[in-house]
């Protein structure tokens, strides 16, 4: 768990939207809004869940946090100050900003408050833990949930109402939901719209209510106008598909990043489409897909997504593989190795394993960390299958 050190100029309550308990040996829900500080969707949206929880909170059979966000960012209506704070959850930046220095930077500082607030979640925690990202995007289409591919993130987004994006943490370094994941929390993303839309509002609003109850921390028949809610999702959404990101476009201020105009979230491309330009030239699709996450606005690092549709076949095939605990003999495999310093990272010779490398070992329950020249490094993912803070009351998941 988290190493703190308390420090006397904290301002976690800026963050403290609103905080519920009803059995404290409960489950946890954590719903964070406005990350990014002009996305202020998900900040309003749970102070809607506030207000609706203040009449609700002796029928609680858990605990409630509702966060915000990047509150300084939030203030100047900006996605970041100095960083962005949704990309600066490496271990390196999280063990640095459990201490604040005197110069830190503003998403330092934020960080730092935000880790005291989890720090008090984590270590209290009796049972399962939640935790909701809420985001909106600068083009519209269909609201859609992203989630860290171990099984308890996948099977509590599939109570969910909402189409699912698979792997997108690997194609980002230093997301909260991706460490939050890594200290043993179920971890859904969701993304509900345009930025500055009421529906956005209306989604995140409906999202958490629903997530309440899949969590087990409030009774569906105590939720006033949860079925209507639902068809609320249900609208926005259409069928629930689950896809995987097989592309992203990094971009960079200095490439002057210009996305072509009138694409929205899923619309289809094909493979040489053009996309969008920069000041070396135009950018194609390099394959066929649906688009995702197109970038309408100045700051951002990520020009738009190319996703897949995923099989249900294919998550049912890798189910049993990770139930089975085959990923334990993976080692064994041709042209697989373990790295020689960390024993849940392997180093696969794609010289040898030729033949869908990656995709292979997502069946595993593996993630993809980098390349390094022929070698794709994966490592595997904590706490797939077993919770930490539902054993501390030895119950497995499942």
């Amino acid at each position: 768990m988290i190493a703190f050190v308390e420090q006397p100029d904290t301002r976690t309550e800026s963050h403290l939207i609103g905080k519920f308990a009803g059995n404290f040996d409960g489950p946890t829900l954590v719903a964070v809004g406005s990350i990014h500080g002009n996305e202020p969707s998900g900040r309003l949206a749970l102070e809607r869940v506030s207000r609706r929880l203040e009449s609700l909170e002796k029928k609680l059979r858990g605990r409630v946090y509702l966060l915000a966000g990047n509150v300084r960012a939030s203030a100047r209506e900006v996605r970041f100050l100095d960083m962005d704070l949704n990309r600066h959850w490496t271990r390196e930046n999280v063990r640095k900003n459990t201490k604040l220095s005197a110069d830190a930077l503003a998403e330092d500082r934020e960080q730092y408050e935000l880790l005291a607030i989890f720090r008090e979640i984590l270590n209290s925690a009796g049972d399962e833990v939640y935790v909701l990202d809420l985001h909106s995007t600068s083009a519209g289409g269909v609201p859609f949930a992203t989630v860290g591919d171990t099984l308890r993130n996948r099977h509590f987004a599939q109570k969910l109402p909402v189409t699912i994006l698979l792997g997108i943490e690997e194609q980002l370094e230093g997301t909260m939901l991706e460490f939050l994941n890594n200290e043993g929390a179920v971890t859904l993303g969701f993304e509900g719209g345009q930025h500055q839309s009421a529906e956005a509002i209306d989604n995140h609003e409906a999202l958490v209510m629903h997530s309440l109850v899949s969590a087990g921390i409030l009774a569906a028949e105590d939720v006033p106008g949860l079925f209507a809610s639902r068809q609320r999702l249900v609208s926005a959404t259409g069928k629930a598909h689950i896809f995987e990101v097989r592309h992203r476009e990094p971009v960079s201020p200095e490439d002057e990043f210009q996305m072509d105009p009138g694409y929205r979230n899923f619309d289809p491309v094909e493979r040489g489409q053009r996309l969008a330009s920069t000041k070396n030239g135009t950018i194609s699709a390099p394959e066929s897909g649906s688009m995702l996450m197109p970038l309408y606005q100045k700051q951002g690092e990520d020009g738009f997504f190319i996703v897949r549709m995923v099989s249900i076949f294919w998550l049912r095939l890798s189910e049993v593989i990770r139930r089975l605990r085959l990923a334990d003999y993976t080692h064994w495999l041709p042209g697989v190795r373990r790295h020689p310093k960390h024993s849940e990272v392997l180093q696969i010779d794609t010289r040898i394993a030729r033949f869908f490398p990656l995709q292979i070992f997502h069946l595993f329950g593996f993630r993809r960390l980098r390349w390094e020249q022929n070698f794709l490094v994966v490592s595997r993912r904590r706490f797939d299958t077993i919770s930490p803070f539902a054993s501390r009351r030895n119950r497995k998941y499942g």
